[in-house]
Protein backbone atom coordinates (compact mmCIF):
# COMPACT_ATOMS: atom_id res chain seq x y z
CA UNK A 1 0.00 0.00 0.00
CA UNK A 2 1.32 3.21 -0.74
CA UNK A 3 1.67 6.45 1.17
CA UNK A 4 -1.08 8.07 -0.94
CA UNK A 5 -3.77 4.91 -1.10
CA UNK A 6 -3.29 4.89 2.47
CA UNK A 7 -4.14 8.92 2.98
CA UNK A 8 -6.82 8.08 0.40
CA UNK A 9 -8.46 5.18 2.13
CA UNK A 10 -8.11 7.11 5.70
CA UNK A 11 -9.36 9.92 4.95
CA UNK A 12 -12.64 8.82 4.47
CA UNK A 13 -12.64 7.29 8.22
CA UNK A 14 -14.22 10.65 9.42
CA UNK A 15 -17.53 10.20 7.07
CA UNK A 16 -17.98 7.00 8.58
CA UNK A 17 -20.74 5.86 11.05
CA UNK A 18 -20.07 2.33 12.37
CA UNK A 19 -22.29 0.72 14.82
CA UNK A 20 -20.59 -1.78 17.33
CA UNK A 21 -23.50 -4.53 19.21
CA UNK A 22 -21.99 -6.64 21.93
CA UNK A 23 -21.17 -6.95 25.08
CA UNK A 24 -19.56 -3.55 26.71
CA UNK A 25 -17.86 -4.61 29.89
CA UNK A 26 -15.46 -2.34 32.70
CA UNK A 27 -11.57 -2.85 32.11
CA UNK A 28 -10.50 -1.93 35.49
CA UNK A 29 -6.20 -2.29 36.15
CA UNK A 30 -5.41 -1.91 39.63
CA UNK A 31 -1.55 -1.39 39.88
CA UNK A 32 -0.18 -2.47 43.15
CA UNK A 33 3.27 -1.70 44.34
CA UNK A 34 5.14 -5.01 45.47
CA UNK A 35 7.37 -3.25 48.15
CA UNK A 36 4.27 -1.59 50.05
CA UNK A 37 3.22 -5.46 50.75
CA UNK A 38 2.40 -6.17 53.85
CA UNK A 39 0.78 -8.82 55.86
CA UNK A 40 -2.74 -9.17 57.29
CA UNK A 41 -2.62 -9.24 61.20
CA UNK A 42 -6.32 -10.87 60.90
CA UNK A 43 -5.23 -13.46 58.09
CA UNK A 44 -2.12 -13.63 58.08
CA UNK A 45 -2.11 -13.44 53.87
CA UNK A 46 -0.05 -10.89 51.64
CA UNK A 47 -2.10 -7.64 51.09
CA UNK A 48 -1.30 -6.24 47.77
CA UNK A 49 -1.60 -2.21 48.44
CA UNK A 50 -3.08 -0.73 45.12
CA UNK A 51 -1.63 2.57 44.45
CA UNK A 52 -3.23 3.76 41.17
CA UNK A 53 -6.76 2.57 39.20
CA UNK A 54 -7.38 3.24 35.94
CA UNK A 55 -10.73 2.09 33.91
CA UNK A 56 -11.68 1.95 30.05
CA UNK A 57 -14.04 0.42 28.23
CA UNK A 58 -13.36 -2.90 27.17
CA UNK A 59 -14.43 -6.41 25.33
CA UNK A 60 -16.73 -4.55 22.59
CA UNK A 61 -15.37 -1.30 24.15
CA UNK A 62 -11.87 -2.20 22.90
CA UNK A 63 -13.14 -2.76 19.27
CA UNK A 64 -14.98 0.63 20.31
CA UNK A 65 -11.86 2.45 21.41
CA UNK A 66 -9.86 1.47 18.29
CA UNK A 67 -12.35 3.22 15.97
CA UNK A 68 -11.72 6.41 18.16
CA UNK A 69 -8.31 5.83 17.55
CA UNK A 70 -8.84 5.90 14.14
CA UNK A 71 -10.65 8.79 13.85
CA UNK A 72 -13.90 7.16 12.79
CA UNK A 73 -16.62 10.06 12.44
CA UNK A 74 -19.70 8.01 14.47
CA UNK A 75 -19.81 5.20 16.31
CA UNK A 76 -22.88 3.50 17.82
CA UNK A 77 -22.72 1.13 20.93
CA UNK A 78 -25.26 -1.25 21.19
CA UNK A 79 -25.71 -2.68 24.39
CA UNK A 80 -26.01 -2.23 28.06
CA UNK A 81 -24.59 -2.28 31.21
CA UNK A 82 -25.64 -2.51 34.83
CA UNK A 83 -27.14 -0.04 37.63
CA UNK A 84 -24.31 -0.01 39.32
CA UNK A 85 -20.54 2.00 40.63
CA UNK A 86 -18.82 -0.07 37.20
CA UNK A 87 -21.81 0.54 34.65
CA UNK A 88 -21.15 4.56 36.01
CA UNK A 89 -17.92 4.43 35.43
CA UNK A 90 -17.77 2.25 32.21
CA UNK A 91 -21.00 5.59 31.02
CA UNK A 92 -18.53 8.30 31.98
CA UNK A 93 -15.73 6.45 30.14
CA UNK A 94 -17.62 6.31 26.71
CA UNK A 95 -19.09 9.74 27.16
CA UNK A 96 -15.55 10.93 27.47
CA UNK A 97 -14.68 9.79 23.87
CA UNK A 98 -14.98 11.62 20.93
CA UNK A 99 -17.68 10.49 18.10
CA UNK A 100 -19.12 8.11 20.28
CA UNK A 101 -23.12 8.60 20.40
CA UNK A 102 -24.86 6.52 23.56
CA UNK A 103 -28.52 7.09 21.77
CA UNK A 104 -28.58 3.22 22.08
CA UNK A 105 -26.61 2.07 25.17
CA UNK A 106 -28.63 1.91 28.10
CA UNK A 107 -28.24 1.08 31.34
CA UNK A 108 -30.75 -1.59 33.09
CA UNK A 109 -31.52 -2.86 36.88
CA UNK A 110 -31.66 -6.38 35.57
CA UNK A 111 -27.93 -6.83 34.38
CA UNK A 112 -24.82 -6.68 36.46
CA UNK A 113 -21.86 -4.73 34.64
CA UNK A 114 -19.74 -6.98 32.82
CA UNK A 115 -16.29 -5.94 34.38
CA UNK A 116 -12.91 -7.31 34.20
CA UNK A 117 -10.62 -6.79 36.89
CA UNK A 118 -7.08 -6.57 36.68
CA UNK A 119 -4.24 -6.85 39.36
CA UNK A 120 -1.31 -5.59 37.88
CA UNK A 121 2.33 -6.18 39.65
CA UNK A 122 4.48 -2.92 38.56
CA UNK A 123 7.59 -3.08 39.22
CA UNK A 124 10.27 -0.04 37.70
CA UNK A 125 12.07 -1.64 34.36
CA UNK A 126 9.88 -4.12 34.18
CA UNK A 127 6.81 -5.19 32.26
CA UNK A 128 3.49 -5.44 34.68
CA UNK A 129 2.80 -8.65 35.74
CA UNK A 130 -0.70 -9.39 35.32
CA UNK A 131 -2.26 -11.59 39.03
CA UNK A 132 -5.61 -13.66 38.46
CA UNK A 133 -8.31 -11.94 36.91
CA UNK A 134 -11.63 -10.89 38.74
CA UNK A 135 -14.68 -11.11 36.76
CA UNK A 136 -18.05 -10.38 37.46
CA UNK A 137 -20.70 -11.31 34.89
CA UNK A 138 -24.11 -12.24 34.49
CA UNK A 139 -25.16 -16.24 34.72
CA UNK A 140 -28.59 -15.76 33.97
CA UNK A 141 -30.40 -15.34 30.73
CA UNK A 142 -30.51 -11.92 29.76
CA UNK A 143 -34.38 -10.65 30.32
CA UNK A 144 -37.08 -10.09 27.04
CA UNK A 145 -36.92 -6.36 27.35
CA UNK A 146 -33.58 -6.02 27.31
CA UNK A 147 -33.13 -8.24 24.46
CA UNK A 148 -36.03 -5.94 22.86
CA UNK A 149 -34.08 -3.01 23.44
CA UNK A 150 -31.12 -4.30 21.54
CA UNK A 151 -32.89 -5.89 18.47
CA UNK A 152 -34.94 -1.92 18.04
CA UNK A 153 -31.31 -0.41 18.16
CA UNK A 154 -30.38 -2.86 15.41
CA UNK A 155 -33.36 -1.95 13.37
CA UNK A 156 -33.62 1.79 14.25
CA UNK A 157 -29.65 2.02 12.80
CA UNK A 158 -29.74 -0.19 9.87
CA UNK A 159 -30.52 2.25 7.67
CA UNK A 160 -28.02 4.84 9.01
CA UNK A 161 -24.73 3.43 9.29
CA UNK A 162 -21.59 2.29 6.71
CA UNK A 163 -20.75 -0.96 8.46
CA UNK A 164 -21.83 -2.89 11.84
CA UNK A 165 -19.37 -4.72 13.87
CA UNK A 166 -20.88 -7.79 16.49
CA UNK A 167 -18.65 -8.81 19.43
CA UNK A 168 -20.16 -11.75 21.40
CA UNK A 169 -17.94 -11.95 24.43
CA UNK A 170 -19.88 -14.07 27.07
CA UNK A 171 -19.50 -17.85 27.56
CA UNK A 172 -22.71 -18.79 28.47
CA UNK A 173 -25.27 -18.63 25.69
CA UNK A 174 -28.14 -16.30 26.20
CA UNK A 175 -26.50 -13.49 28.80
CA UNK A 176 -25.33 -11.02 27.19
CA UNK A 177 -25.88 -8.48 24.41
CA UNK A 178 -25.90 -10.73 21.08
CA UNK A 179 -28.86 -12.82 21.74
CA UNK A 180 -30.65 -15.57 19.30
CA UNK A 181 -33.11 -12.73 18.54
CA UNK A 182 -30.19 -10.00 17.89
CA UNK A 183 -28.80 -12.80 15.45
CA UNK A 184 -32.01 -12.78 13.99
CA UNK A 185 -31.78 -8.61 13.47
CA UNK A 186 -28.70 -8.74 12.47
CA UNK A 187 -29.20 -11.44 9.67
CA UNK A 188 -32.49 -9.31 8.62
CA UNK A 189 -30.38 -6.41 8.11
CA UNK A 190 -27.13 -7.86 6.22
CA UNK A 191 -29.97 -9.34 3.53
CA UNK A 192 -31.98 -5.95 3.65
CA UNK A 193 -28.33 -4.09 2.36
CA UNK A 194 -26.21 -6.72 0.93
CA UNK A 195 -23.27 -4.32 0.44
CA UNK A 196 -23.34 -3.35 3.51
CA UNK A 197 -20.16 -4.93 5.99
CA UNK A 198 -21.61 -6.68 8.73
CA UNK A 199 -18.82 -8.67 10.76
CA UNK A 200 -19.26 -10.79 13.51
CA UNK A 201 -16.58 -12.16 15.97
CA UNK A 202 -17.36 -14.46 19.05
CA UNK A 203 -15.94 -16.66 21.42
CA UNK A 204 -18.23 -19.48 21.47
CA UNK A 205 -21.16 -19.17 19.05
CA UNK A 206 -19.73 -18.28 15.45
CA UNK A 207 -21.64 -21.31 13.81
CA UNK A 208 -25.13 -20.19 15.26
CA UNK A 209 -24.54 -16.75 13.61
CA UNK A 210 -26.68 -16.19 9.98
CA UNK A 211 -24.43 -15.65 6.90
CA UNK A 212 -22.34 -12.39 7.94
CA UNK A 213 -18.61 -11.31 7.71
CA UNK A 214 -17.15 -13.67 9.63
CA UNK A 215 -13.65 -13.39 12.01
CA UNK A 216 -12.32 -16.07 13.77
CA UNK A 217 -9.18 -17.33 14.97
CA UNK A 218 -6.93 -20.77 13.91
CA UNK A 219 -8.77 -22.68 16.69
CA UNK A 220 -12.44 -21.48 15.73
CA UNK A 221 -12.04 -22.37 12.32
CA UNK A 222 -11.52 -25.72 13.18
CA UNK A 223 -14.69 -26.06 14.88
CA UNK A 224 -16.46 -24.96 11.31
CA UNK A 225 -14.55 -27.89 9.71
CA UNK A 226 -15.02 -30.50 12.18
CA UNK A 227 -12.99 -33.93 11.84
CA UNK A 228 -10.17 -32.17 8.92
CA UNK A 229 -6.72 -30.59 10.65
CA UNK A 230 -6.11 -27.05 10.59
CA UNK A 231 -2.55 -26.16 10.49
CA UNK A 232 -0.18 -24.94 7.16
CA UNK A 233 -1.09 -21.69 6.16
CA UNK A 234 -2.04 -22.58 2.73
CA UNK A 235 -4.42 -25.50 4.26
CA UNK A 236 -6.48 -22.10 6.06
CA UNK A 237 -6.54 -20.63 3.22
CA UNK A 238 -8.02 -23.43 1.31
CA UNK A 239 -10.29 -23.90 4.15
CA UNK A 240 -11.27 -19.79 4.55
CA UNK A 241 -11.89 -20.26 1.04
CA UNK A 242 -14.52 -23.01 1.01
CA UNK A 243 -16.16 -21.12 3.95
CA UNK A 244 -16.58 -17.89 1.97
CA UNK A 245 -18.22 -19.46 -0.70
CA UNK A 246 -20.57 -21.63 1.40
CA UNK A 247 -21.80 -18.48 4.09
CA UNK A 248 -21.45 -16.08 0.67
CA UNK A 249 -19.74 -13.35 2.51
CA UNK A 250 -15.81 -13.03 3.43
CA UNK A 251 -14.13 -14.77 6.19
CA UNK A 252 -10.49 -13.72 8.30
CA UNK A 253 -8.97 -15.91 10.24
CA UNK A 254 -6.05 -14.60 12.50
CA UNK A 255 -3.07 -16.71 12.90
CA UNK A 256 -0.98 -15.25 15.70
CA UNK A 257 2.71 -15.16 14.47
CA UNK A 258 1.65 -16.29 11.16
CA UNK A 259 -0.67 -13.00 10.35
CA UNK A 260 -4.31 -13.20 8.78
CA UNK A 261 -6.47 -14.80 6.10
CA UNK A 262 -8.69 -13.40 4.62
CA UNK A 263 -11.13 -14.82 1.70
CA UNK A 264 -13.82 -13.84 -0.34
CA UNK A 265 -17.13 -15.74 -1.87
CA UNK A 266 -15.60 -14.82 -5.37
CA UNK A 267 -12.59 -17.32 -4.34
CA UNK A 268 -10.22 -14.74 -4.34
CA UNK A 269 -8.05 -15.18 -0.87
CA UNK A 270 -4.80 -13.50 0.53
CA UNK A 271 -2.09 -14.56 3.46
CA UNK A 272 -0.59 -10.83 5.14
CA UNK A 273 2.52 -12.44 7.11
CA UNK A 274 2.53 -10.82 10.55
CA UNK A 275 5.39 -7.92 11.38
CA UNK A 276 8.44 -8.47 13.25
CA UNK A 277 8.69 -8.36 16.91
CA UNK A 278 10.24 -5.65 18.57
CA UNK A 279 10.46 -6.12 22.27
CA UNK A 280 8.68 -7.65 24.91
CA UNK A 281 4.28 -8.07 23.65
CA UNK A 282 1.51 -8.25 24.90
CA UNK A 283 -1.43 -9.68 23.16
CA UNK A 284 -4.48 -8.71 24.76
CA UNK A 285 -6.58 -6.33 22.41
CA UNK A 286 -4.54 -7.26 19.03
CA UNK A 287 -7.98 -9.03 18.02
CA UNK A 288 -10.24 -6.25 18.62
CA UNK A 289 -7.82 -3.95 16.76
CA UNK A 290 -7.82 -6.70 13.75
CA UNK A 291 -11.84 -5.99 13.45
CA UNK A 292 -11.89 -2.46 14.20
CA UNK A 293 -9.18 -2.12 11.32
CA UNK A 294 -10.69 -4.72 9.12
CA UNK A 295 -14.08 -3.13 8.99
CA UNK A 296 -13.49 0.79 9.06
CA UNK A 297 -11.38 -0.19 5.58
CA UNK A 298 -13.85 -2.14 4.28
CA UNK A 299 -16.24 0.59 4.89
CA UNK A 300 -13.73 2.84 3.13
CA UNK A 301 -13.92 0.84 0.08
CA UNK A 302 -10.61 -1.11 0.68
CA UNK A 303 -9.52 -4.16 -1.53
CA UNK A 304 -8.92 -7.38 0.43
CA UNK A 305 -5.37 -7.44 0.55
CA UNK A 306 -5.30 -3.64 2.13
CA UNK A 307 -7.72 -4.64 4.61
CA UNK A 308 -5.91 -7.49 6.00
CA UNK A 309 -2.57 -5.21 5.70
CA UNK A 310 -4.29 -2.15 8.04
CA UNK A 311 -5.53 -4.81 10.05
CA UNK A 312 -2.49 -6.50 10.66
CA UNK A 313 -0.03 -3.74 11.08
CA UNK A 314 -2.77 -2.52 13.75
CA UNK A 315 -2.09 -5.77 15.58
CA UNK A 316 1.70 -5.28 15.67
CA UNK A 317 1.62 -1.94 17.04
CA UNK A 318 -0.83 -3.31 19.80
CA UNK A 319 1.41 -6.03 20.72
CA UNK A 320 3.52 -3.99 22.40
CA UNK A 321 1.39 -2.27 24.44
CA UNK A 322 2.27 -3.63 27.80
CA UNK A 323 0.17 -3.66 30.66
CA UNK A 324 -3.06 -2.12 29.04
CA UNK A 325 -5.41 -3.30 26.15
CA UNK A 326 -3.96 -1.63 23.91
CA UNK A 327 -4.99 0.50 20.14
CA UNK A 328 -3.57 1.49 17.36
CA UNK A 329 -3.85 5.43 15.89
CA UNK A 330 -3.52 6.56 12.51
CA UNK A 331 -0.41 8.33 13.51
CA UNK A 332 0.43 4.83 14.47
CA UNK A 333 -0.39 3.16 11.49
CA UNK A 334 1.11 6.29 9.04
CA UNK A 335 4.84 4.70 9.15
CA UNK A 336 3.87 1.25 7.99
CA UNK A 337 3.34 2.49 4.69
CA UNK A 338 6.35 3.06 3.55
CA UNK A 339 7.56 6.77 2.75
CA UNK A 340 8.04 7.99 -0.67
CA UNK A 341 5.97 6.12 -2.84
CA UNK A 342 7.31 2.76 -1.33
CA UNK A 343 4.72 -0.37 -0.69
CA UNK A 344 4.24 -2.22 1.99
CA UNK A 345 6.23 -5.66 1.57
CA UNK A 346 3.11 -8.07 2.66
CA UNK A 347 5.17 -11.42 1.75
CA UNK A 348 8.51 -10.65 4.31
CA UNK A 349 5.50 -8.70 6.31
CA UNK A 350 8.01 -5.60 7.13
CA UNK A 351 8.15 -2.21 5.75
CA UNK A 352 10.39 -1.28 3.10
CA UNK A 353 11.76 1.83 0.87
CA UNK A 354 11.87 1.24 -2.63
Amino acid sequence: MTPKRFRDLTKKYRGLRIAVVGDFCLDRYLEIDPLKQEISIETGLAVHNVLNVRSQPGAAGTVLNNLVALGIGTIYPVGFCGQDGEGMELEAALQKLPGVALDHFFCSPQRRTFTYTKPLVMRPGKPPRELNRLDMKNWTPTPAGVRRKVVEAVRALASKVDAVIVLDQVRLPETGVVTREVMAALGALARTRPGLPVLADSRERLRDFPPLILKMNRAELGKFVRGRRVQNVKGIQQLACQLAARNRHPVFVTLAEEGIVGALPSGECAHVPTFPIRGPIDIVGAGDSVTANLVAGLAAGASLSEALELANAAASIVIHKLGTTGTASLRELRPFAAADGGTLDARRGSPRRP
